[in-house]
């Protein structure tokens, strides 16, 4: 099995930044170790708790690659957003065992 190394890097430098914006929030302080928070959604966004061992799939990596393309590391939900449906990201975490 492959790990993708520069998408993993990058993931972390994007979840580091989105939650560096030097505010704390109850919702960044209710995620358990080892989970990181995203939006998934096309107009409504919809906040999902997700164990980090989802970033090693490549799958995961390739929505992260979207929400780079389509935000940079400018993520203004103040966690990872995920530019794609919320049926599509609920399947992908439930097939990986995430949700």
């Amino acid at each position: 099995m492959a790990i993708f190394l520069p998408r993993i890097i990058q993931a972390k430098q994007i979840l580091r930044r989105s939650f560096s914006n030097g505010r704390s929030t109850s919702t960044s302080m209710d995620i358990p170790k080892g989970y990181f928070a995203v939006y998934v959604g096309e107009e409504e966004k919809k906040r999902f708790v997700v164990p980090v061992s989802l970033l090693s799939q490549p799958e995961f990596q390739e929505l992260l690659h979207m929400a780079e393309e389509e935000f940079g590391y400018n993520h203004p939900m103040g966690g990872l957003t995920i530019p794609c449906s919320k049926d599509v990201f609920v399947d992908l975490a439930y097939r990986f065992g995430a949700l």
